[in-house]
């Protein structure tokens, strides 16, 4: 019996009514791992993702400054904690708090990535104006890249 997908992330329990929120999904690579804090690792390791994403975060890292934010520190993308099958990535910061959830269903064979972000003043909705425009674009590349290591590692563990 196939199941339905249904649509519940612990993004959303700090934060109920975000001001920005997507998700992307894309299919479970049979083989790979369904521990959702590797995958999130995997999604946010700078060596992992595509060239023109990590030149992107070091233009970010540049430009925030001139907006009087402060660059963001190493561990931004750590996980922060594991909740049932999703690993749980926050952080907040003067101009936005922001969590993104990692989702793994094996029974439905998704991966999943969502995103909800709050914004605090007009460092905020400056901040996150062309973010929020390429966002979707940026994490599907990272989800799409992150597939495809996933299944390198798998077969090299085969």
């Amino acid at each position: 019996m196939n199941r339905t997908p249904t649509f519940w992330s612990s993004a959303f329990e700090d934060m109920p009514r975000p001001d920005y929120a997507d998700a992307i999904v894309q299919p479970l690579p049979h083989g790979a791992s369904a521990d959702p804090a590797e995958w999130a690792r995997c999604i946010f390791s700078l060596s992992a993702m595509p060239f023109w994403v990590r030149a992107a975060l070091g233009l970010r890292q540049a430009v925030v400054p001139l907006i009087g934010l402060r660059p963001s520190s190493r561990n931004t993308f750590d996980v922060t904690r594991v909740v049932g099958d999703e690993a749980l990535i926050v952080a907040k910061d003067k101009h936005l708090d922001f969590h993104c959830a990692v989702g793994v269903d094996v029974e439905t064979r998704l991966v999943r990535v969502v995103t909800t972000v709050t914004l605090h003043g007009w460092q905020g909705r400056v901040y996150f104006g062309p973010v929020s425009m390429a966002h979707p674009v940026v994490v599907s590349s990272m989800l799409r890249r992150a597939r495809r290591n996933m299944v390198q590692t798998a077969a090299a563990h085969t």
